[in-house]
Order: structure tokens, then C-alpha cells, then sequence
């Protein structure tokens, strides 16, 4: 599952490299539009030909839940105009960094109803590790000349 991680990981550096050029052409909501609009109907299709059935359905579930699917707009559109101005790699690792932070605070408090698990010296050195490396990557990347 790590490695099928890291390929999710690779897919949004991609995305996220593709759609600030996009959206530097033709805007950053069409940009995000297409994403949504093409994921959308990729999505329906595997659910069509590959989901199988569950006793509980959207409309079962309590409502709150519903709400993850709104997460995904603000961090499409965010990075489409990040990359534009700062890098798909500063940009990247911004992300994993807020991933990282929010992740270690839902494991710790258990919210959203997930199990918890214990803030540990170890996952407050990763965090600042990962903040080291955006600090270096955004430092470095300020520094070279950019070729158009």
C-alpha cells in the first residue's frame, strides 16, 4: 500500500505540473473545471464496471461525511496558482507538509471519527524534517535563474 501511495503522490506532482500550465492558459478555474469534469466521469466509469455493492449508500451515510468531497476544490485551484508562481516542487512539498501537519493532528485527537494514535517524538521529527526540506527547496528555488 506504501508503494501504491507514493505512485498516488507521483500522479498529483504530474497533475499538478499540468494544470498550473493549463491554467496559466486558459484560467484557473477551467483548469480546475476539467479536472473535476474528467475525473468525474473516469470515476463514474469504474464505478460502473468495478464497484461492487455496498448495504450503505451516499444518501445513508451521515452527512458530514459528504463534506470530503469539497476538500478536493480548494486544493485544486490553490495549486494550479501555486505552481504558476512558485514551482511544482516547492508547491508539492507545501502540500505534504499541510498533509502531514493536519494528518498528525486528526490521528492524535481521533477527529473525524478515526482511530487514535499518539503524537510521538518521532512524527514531531518528521514534521520538522519536512519543514527543513520545503525550507531548502523554497530557498533554492528563489535562488536560480528561471529559464522560460
Amino acid at each position: 500500500m506504501i508503494i501504491l501511495a507514493i505512485i498516488g503522490g507521483a500522479t498529483l506532482s504530474v497533475q499538478a505540473a499540468l494544470n498550473g500550465r493549463l491554467g496559466g492558459n486558459v484560467g484557473v478555474f477551467k483548469s480546475a473545471f476539467l479536472t473535476f469534469s474528467v475525473g468525474a466521469v473516469v470515476t463514474a466509469l469504474l464505478i460502473f464496471f468495478f464497484e461492487p455493492n455496498h448495504p450503505v449508500t451516499l444518501m445513508d451515510v451521515p452527512k458530514w461525511q459528504l463534506l470530503g468531497a469539497l476538500c478536493g476544490v480548494p486544493y485544486i485551484v490553490i495549486m494550479v496558482v501555486a505552481v504558476q508562481r512558485i514551482g511544482t516542487a516547492v508547491a508539492t512539498v507545501a502540500v505534504i507538509f499541510g498533509q502531514l501537519s493536519m494528518s498528525v493532528l486528526i490521528d492524535n485527537f481521533g477527529w473525524l471519527g478515526n482511530e487514535a494514535i499518539s503524537l510521538s517524538g518521532s512524527r514531531i521529527s518528521a514534521l520538522i524534517c519536512l519543514a527543513i526540506a520545503l525550507y531548502f527547496i523554497h530557498s533554492s528555488s528563489k535562488s536560480e535563474p528561471k529559464i522560460a
